[in-house]
């Protein structure tokens, strides 16, 4: 499995975000509209990611919290026009569907995402991963901080769930 750091924030004002991004010369991909369905698992979480840029099933494990966090993931490219979703669907039942707008930028190792989710809100995510270099959890953890303090993300703005937590805690609390 591959190791990444992330810390996931509201984020006030995207614009000034994705600015700083530009200013930093990050490598923008582009915007992507991404439709995520969360499958009902036994551990961690299984999602299809269906997006324009990123189409992938991953798997993964991450604790709750809102600093930097430890993620081990695994993905799966997935072609357009499968079948995977029904059978995933019809297997072990859908736990939930995040919908969201992701700008998507790379500097080096570290994968930035500026979100706009459906029902939810502005978001701003910073994955420090060890796909491209070999380094240690210190090490992407200094990453991540470094970032942080480069887009001005204040320690009160992280949150520790992921979009599907908060989308369901809002299905169940109105």
């Amino acid at each position: 499995m591959a190791l990444n750091v992330e810390i996931k924030a509201k984020c006030k004002n995207p614009e000034n975000v994705l600015n700083k991004l530009k200013s930093l010369g990050a490598d923008y991909k582009g915007c992507d509209h991404q439709m995520d369905t969360y499958f009902k698992v036994n551990q961690g979480r299984l999602k299809l990611r269906e997006g324009n840029i990123e189409r992938n099933l991953i798997q993964y494990h991450r604790a709750n919290q809102a600093g930097p966090k430890s993620s081990f993931f695994k993905l799966f490219p997935v072609p357009v026009n499968t079948d995977l979703k029904d059978m995933l669907e019809n297997s072990l039942g859908i736990l939930t569907v995040v919908d969201k707008q992701r700008h998507i930028f790379y500097i080096k190792n570290v994968k930035f995402h500026v979100d706009e989710v459906k029902d939810l809100g502005h978001f701003v995510e910073i994955e420090a991963g060890d796909l491209l270099a070999p380094l240690t959890e210190d090490e992407l953890n200094e990453q991540c901080a470094h970032y942080m303090k480069e887009l001005n993300i204040d320690k009160t703005d992280l949150i520790e769930h992921s979009y599907s937590d908060l989308i369901m805690n809002k299905t169940t609390n109105g």
